[in-house]
């Protein structure tokens, strides 16, 4: 059993790579938001050209990013998921440098991350950023830069955790979905079956009772051992 999840607003409490942009993108990057809120370009050529857009240093990047919060019962979770031999990767159609340091940052260095790619060259004394989509986006049909339901096809089993808009397409692939916030709603309109959460502690004591090979103590046993 594998396990996928969303960033931004579901390991981050906030957005992260909106939080970059409102501290450092010209103010081009709303209007540019707006397109993509209103199905006028896709998520990849909306974050492509946000990205363009930042001016700052990597050393002012780095304490912004210093400052971005994961959920508290994160680290909990995972340390469940281990236990019980869950491996979990971090499934975004943010920007690997954002999650990467903020991970890093709350002492998590090992976790998978499959996500947008940043890099940037300097270009007249100064850090130029560029957004190199996966190469999981090819041929995405909601033009996303990290084609989730290509990444999770032919992983089976497998749960998906996730809370917003890029999440819509996968959550119609995964064997449990466990949602929040926009997703929740999507799943809800669409006949999706799903298990709502609030946070990742209440997350873990849901995953545990959904899954029916996991032991009291968080290690997986044979189905004859469970009562």
């Amino acid at each position: 059993m594998q396990v996928f999840s969303d960033f931004d607003g579901t390991i981050s409490i906030q957005d992260v790579t909106d939080i970059v942009l409102s501290h450092f993108a010209d103010p081009e990057w709303e209007e540019i938001e707006k397109q993509w809120k209103d199905g006028l370009i896709g998520s990849a050529d909306c974050m492509r050209r946000q990205i363009a857009l930042i001016r700052a240093s990597r050393g002012e990047l780095g304490a912004l990013l210093d400052t971005v919060a994961i959920d508290p019962g994160f680290k909990s979770f995972l340390d469940y998921c281990r236990l019980a031999g869950l491996p979990v990767s971090v499934l975004s159609d943010g920007v690997d440098h954002f999650i990467r340091h903020v991970l890093l940052r709350n002492g998590i260095a090992d976790l998978p991350v499959i996500a947008n790619r940043l890099t940037y060259r300097l270009v007249d004394g100064r850090e130029a950023y560029a957004l190199s989509p996966a190469l999981t986006a090819a041929g995405c049909s909601s033009g996303s830069g990290v084609c989730k339901c290509h990444v999770i096809w032919g992983i089976e089993p497998h749960i998906y955790i996730g809370d917003g808009r890029s999440d819509f397409c996968v959550a119609g692939m995964a064997d449990i979905v466990f949602a929040k916030d926009r997703l929740a709603d999507h799943c809800t309109d669409h006949g999706i079956p799903f298990i709502g959460f609030a946070d990742f502690t209440d997350l873990r004591s849901k995953l545990k009772a959904a899954l029916p090979g996991i032991a009291r103590q968080g290690r997986a046993v044979p189905q004859s051992q469970i009562a």
